[in-house]
């Protein structure tokens, strides 16, 4: 988990939190942008969580090829599985096995199986499963997330992340099942939007080590429009340094300019008063004033600082 990208989030966190305390576990859906900070939220809760959960059952969608029961199958993959009370030819259908038989169970009665393997998983709990990218599962995923929503004796939070249904390949169905996890008693259903300015500060107040200006907020606010994940790209290619920079430099007056010039092509203050057509004390006024404004204690060091911010 990227630090940072749960500012602004307390309250979600809190409801995430609230949710495992009450006597039935509740589902909890977040949706929102990509890089709203959805992954993370459900990281921050995962370490909230008191007491722990005693298990935590994760899977992800294969976005480029997927397949029936997916979710299902990144869990499964990787474990010991003999225990588990279904056939084996089915387990190994679900567990998607290279070498699972080619005839395949009824789609009903393949999803009770399913629902089977996840409670005997979670077994008396408490346990959470997480959904990550709903929006990307297969269509036999979401049928099972949905059954799993409404199943009286799982003990466990089902936390499903997503983007907006529109997002989706089938965005009727990510939809339904949405909404039948947000219909269940008492849900949780949570809507991550873009940061406010307040939100992008802290983030990079924290990122940088200090208090950062009011313009190069606003110059994060610009390059990111308040998602966390683009701001801290940002962040990472050097967007806050360059601001900073560009920030700090002196305002100088036009005239200040054009001496400032002349000092880096070595003139001398006569020369300067003849080239721009000013009296030598005006002249004298002016280096004065730039020295300051540059912080250079010599018209060397004034003419140097002029070459270096061009």
């Amino acid at each position: 988990m990227r630090p940072g990208t749960i500012v602004g989030r307390a309250a979600q966190l809190g409801e995430l939190v609230d949710a495992w305390s009450s006597d039935r576990p509740r589902n909890v859906v977040i949706t929102g942008a990509p890089g709203v900070g959805k992954s993370a939220l459900v990281a921050a809760a995962l370490d909230a969580l008191t007491p722990p959960p005693s298990v935590v059952l994760s899977g992800t969608a294969r976005v480029h090829t997927p397949s029936p029961y997916d979710w299902l199958a990144a869990i499964l993959t990787g474990r010991d599985n003999d225990d588990l009370p279904v056939p084996g030819d089915a387990l190994a259908w679900l567990a998607q096995h290279p070498d699972a038989p080619r005839e395949r169970y009824a789609p009903g009665a393949l999803l009770r199986l399913a629902v089977t393997v996840v409670r005997a998983l979670v077994g008396a709990g408490p346990g959470v499963l997480v959904v990550e990218d709903l929006h990307a599962l297969d269509p036999a995923s979401l049928n099972l997330i949905g059954e799993l929503a409404v199943v009286p004796d799982l003990h466990a939070l089902i936390v499903v992340t997503s983007q907006p249904p529109d997002a989706a390949v089938s965005p009727d169905v990510v939809a339904r099942t949405i909404a039948r996890l947000a219909g269940t008693p008492g849900a949780v259903r949570q809507h991550l939007g873009p940061l406010g300015p307040d939100e992008v500060a802290a983030i990079l107040a924290d990122r940088v080590g200090r208090p950062i200006a009011p313009e190069v907020v606003a110059a994060g606010m610009r390059h990111s429009d308040g998602n966390p994940y683009r701001l801290l790209e940002w962040l990472a290619a050097g967007g806050a340094a360059a601001e900073t920079v560009t920030s700090a430099l002196p305002e100088l007056t036009a005239r200040e300019l054009e001496v400032l010039s002349c000092l880096a092509a070595g003139m001398s203050n006569k020369q300067v008063a003849r080239s721009l057509g000013i009296s030598i004390r005006t002249v004298t006024v002016h280096v004065s004033n730039l020295l300051r404004k540059t912080r250079s204690t010599s018209r060397t060091e004034a003419a140097l600082w002029a070459l270096r911010h061009r």
